[in-house]
């Protein structure tokens, strides 16, 4: 017969923590996508991915808290978090043109185009810019706002990951 010893209320709470800053994230990315107009760049898109995942791993941890340990779940939604930081502080370097893109936002062409390709892109509309700034709150962007909250979750996620790992 083992002990298990019952999940702590920390344990039990942080996974819905995470599936709501996961989800409340990609909510607020849609409204001013769709409510407001504001075009994302692909950096812009590519830093959703982090929320969606932080959304699954919370879920995860609701539903399914036998794959993993709560301490161990917890300290991969902080490697999430970083990764996600990253990422908004490159966007960042190139809003601020300290750096140049290396996805191609702005539809740089990289390679040869047959002249049925280039009439196309020419008919179609071309992907919004990486480095210009549609929108700030303070002279603050979106992207260097979720450095700074991706940075803070990051380093509360660690703390709780800790915190688990010492109380099991």
């Amino acid at each position: 017969m083992s002990f298990e010893p019952a999940p702590t209320a920390l344990q039990r709470a942080f996974p819905a923590f995470l599936a709501i800053v996961g989800i409340g994230a990609l909510v607020t990315a849609y409204t001013a996508e769709y409510a407001f107009g504001l075009e994302p760049c692909v950096l812009c898109l590519l830093q959703r991915i982090p929320y969606a995942l932080i959304a699954l791993i919370g879920w995860v941890g609701l539903k399914r808290p036998h794959w993993m340990s709560a301490g161990n779940l917890t300290a991969v939604a902080g490697f999430v978090f970083l990764a996600g930081a990253g990422l908004a502080v490159y966007h960042v370097g190139v809003e601020q043109h300290w750096w140049q893109s290396a996805t191609g936002c702005g539809g740089e062409v990289g390679k040869a185009v047959s002249a049925t390709d280039l009439t196309a892109m020419l008919q179609s509309k071309p992907p919004k810019a990486c480095d210009e700034v549609d929108w700030t709150l303070f002279g603050v962007s979106m992207a260097s706002y979720n450095a700074f909250f991706s940075f803070v979750l990051a380093g509360i996620t660690f703390n709780v990951a800790k915190r688990i790992w010492v109380t099991s």
